[in-house]
């Protein structure tokens, strides 16, 4: 059995007389891609934001990488956020800034290393995303959607995390991009020893790259496990969702068909 990465347990979200969760749990397992799928309005990014302690849940627990986020000190939460990294589904680069300083930021901020260092890591950084060199010196406006992406991914992994947070990867890509983002995850899950947590709903990850799955539906996990074993639930937003066209014919050839 893996060791447990993270563990989501009986969470409670709320917003008003609005209950988004109610007692949803999960497992993510070392050294997994898993994927968070659902219909809009799910919570999916309520529940990654918690993860990443960005909101708190009404009640529940949630352990990462071995801590509890519920009793954890400030300074030991500092620590923590330097073991993850996160790629918003925006990018959320600072648009004031170049490639080469958006990845340094962390850098900056949570080391002592000095600035020749920094810039050492910040172009092996570049480099290991897929990005050209040149990059290093661009402004997010100047980047295209694919190159955003890498620069944010880069970004994320500056720190060197064990843990991976993706919101919707691949969303803004054109089918070659999304292959070739998918491909460099697989990698670098592969290069660096990365456990990922990503929510997305594209087709071709869920079917390509994602270990595991947990779906949310009806303020719960609806479903949860792999591919194969989410297949085997009837209910209604899993069946529409992998009865569509689409993902019909990545059935058909995944099995060959």
């Amino acid at each position: 059995m893996k060791k447990v990465i993270v563990e989501v347990k009986d969470i409670v979200t709320k917003f008003g007389d609005n209950t988004v969760h109610d007692k949803v749990s999960l497992q993510v397992h070392e050294g997994e891609i898993f994927g968070l799928l659902g219909g809009s309005g799910a919570g999916k990014s309520v529940l990654l934001k918690e993860m990443i302690m960005l909101q708190q849940p009404f009640s529940g627990e949630i352990t990462v990488l071995g801590e509890n986020l519920s009793t954890l000190s400030l300074e030991n939460a500092h620590i923590l956020r330097t073991r993850w990294g996160v790629l918003f589904q925006s990018g959320a680069l600072f648009s004031s800034l170049n490639v080469a300083e958006n990845i340094g930021v962390a850098l900056k901020e949570y080391t002592n290393l000095e600035a020749d260092l920094i810039e050492d890591l910040v172009r092996l950084k570049i480099d290991l995303v897929g990005l050209p060199s040149y990059a290093a010196g661009l402004y997010p406006s100047e980047l295209s959607g694919g190159m955003k992406k890498r620069a944010a991914l880069a970004r994320a992994l500056a720190m060197e995390p064990k843990l991976l947070f993706l919101d919707e990867p691949t969303s803004g890509l054109d089918p070659v991009g999304a292959e070739e983002f998918d491909e460099l995850i697989i990698k670098l899950r592969d290069l660096l020893g990365l456990t990922i947590i990503m929510i997305t709903h594209d087709i071709d990850s869920i079917f390509t790259i994602v270990d595991n799955i947990a779906v949310l539906g009806d303020k719960k996990v609806i479903a949860t496990g792999s591919i194969e074993e989410i297949l085997q639930s009837n209910h209604p937003f899993i069946n529409d969702f992998f009865k569509g066209k689409r993902a019909q014919s990545r059935l058909g050839c995944k099995h060959g068909r």
